[in-house]
């Protein structure tokens, strides 16, 4: 489509090895939907995927982030300060802040999560070894010049996009849509593949917020899907659908887990999963398995049980 460029930015992360920043023009220049992540050589990367399409990063008359994760977010600070724009994001309160200002008292939170989860010392130990001098993939923390809330409209040569909030994969989440061309810029919250994932400790229910979100977009009657991971697609209605279905392939599949006996969340996640864990796999199943344990929790069909290490049973 004239005037929206696919930017295919590089991520260091197995499984996932690149993200999506779009440009989408606007008068004399464009304006700039996520990031990319901050790591070394970077912004050399947005620059010679932004060249490739004719364009200048000091041309880009606004920053829109769709949530604060590293690879959507990361390189905000640096893009702002060379290109003179303003960031528009929904706040998230703090978050981005303290993964770059207090990095050893979120790790240890996580740490703690994960301990109260049943993790065994000696892993939480490697972990430790591992990501303790792990660079967070934020240049700075940055304050939004403007909260990303419904109601505010991002204009562009294609007209405007409307903000509408879609928390669980994080909790200021949003997507923005173009109704008259029904282009739907999703972020994280639907990808080219159906792989959900949710942010835990930061909201009440991540899960339900998810699925909530979900109907969110579904109403919108967007045609085509520009992701923050993957190539674009049109079959909007298919991945919501799919989506709802894994997510219920999952809540009950770690139910039927909690059914017998109570359990810590890293025991279920084997049982639930048929998978072995690893340094590569452990985190994001733990993260996952909290918030099906939670959302289970939420809507009757679990219970937890208090003490060290924290347990679950199904009612």
């Amino acid at each position: 489509m004239p005037g929206v460029y696919r930017l295919r930015l590089p991520l260091p992360w197995p499984g996932v090895p690149h993200c999506n920043a779009w440009a989408v023009s606007r008068g004399e220049g464009f304006v700039l939907f996520d990031t990319g992540m901050h790591q070394p050589g970077s912004m050399e990367q947005l620059d010679r995927a932004l060249a490739m399409c004719g364009l200048r990063l000091e041309d880009a008359s606004l920053l829109v982030c769709t949530h604060s994760h590293t690879d959507h977010c990361g390189q905000a600070a640096d893009i702002v300060q060379r290109a003179g724009c303003e960031l528009w994001m929904k706040p998230d309160e703090g978050h981005m802040r303290r993964m770059v200002e207090d990095r050893e008292g979120e790790l240890q939170r996580r740490i703690e999560v994960a301990r109260t989860s049943g993790v065994p010392e000696r892993i939480l130990r490697r972990y430790l070894q591992e990501r303790g001098n792990v660079e967070p993939g934020i240049a700075a923390a940055i304050e939004p010049d403007r909260a990303l809330l419904p109601g505010v409209m991002v204009e562009t040569d294609l007209g405007a996009w409307s903000v509408h909030e879609t928390p669980g994969h994080a909790p200021n989440h949003v997507c923005l849509f173009q109704a008259q061309q029904r282009l739907l810029i999703s972020g994280d919250h639907l990808l080219g593949r159906i792989s959900p994932y949710f942010e835990y400790g930061h909201s009440p229910d991540p899960v339900g917020e998810f699925l909530e979100s979900l109907t969110v977009v579904d109403e919108l009657g967007a045609r085509l899907c520009l992701a923050g991971h993957g190539r674009t697609f049109t079959d909007v209605d298919a991945h919501v659908q799919g989506n709802r279905e894994v997510v219920a392939q999952r809540l009950t599949r770690v139910a039927a887990t909690i059914e017998t006996e109570p359990l810590t969340a890293f025991e279920v996640v084997p049982r639930a999963y048929d998978s072995i864990l690893s340094a590569a796999n452990g985190p994001w199943l733990l993260t996952e398995t909290l918030c099906m344990l939670t959302h289970l929790e939420r809507i009757g069909r679990a219970t937890r049980i208090e003490g060290e290490p924290l347990r679950w049973v199904a009612h």
